[in-house]
């Protein structure tokens, strides 16, 4: 089970995670990205969440993302997570455009 949220910035990005964990996920069932990679850390960092490695994506494309362009990387995080192709390229297209993704995934 997938739950899937676009927000601005962090303190949207904050009350969503609180809302997933009201709906019962954890904080390791929860995952923030951001097309910035280090906004993507800092967030994750700051809200003491979850980060997609290699439990969820495997190790070949834990290692594969070395080589891929963030885009390709993000697309794949999230397809780890459960998602379809088309919604990991739509989320990533959102990613694009500034917006915060936070997933909670009950799957990965």
């Amino acid at each position: 089970m997938e739950t899937v949220k676009i927000v601005e910035n962090g303190v949207q990005a904050k009350r969503e995670i609180e809302q997933l964990m009201g709906q019962g996920f954890s904080q390791n069932e929860i995952y923030l990205l951001a097309h910035d990679k280090n906004r993507s850390e800092d967030l994750t960092n700051a809200l003491d969440i979850s980060e997609i490695g290699v439990s969820e994506q495997g190790v070949f494309d834990s290692i594969a993302n070395v080589f891929r362009s963030r885009g390709d990387e993000l697309r794949t995080m999230l397809e780890s997570l459960g998602l379809s192709d088309e919604e990991a390229e739509r989320y990533e297209e959102e990613m694009d455009h500034g917006k915060v993704v936070v997933i909670g995934s009950k799957s990965a």
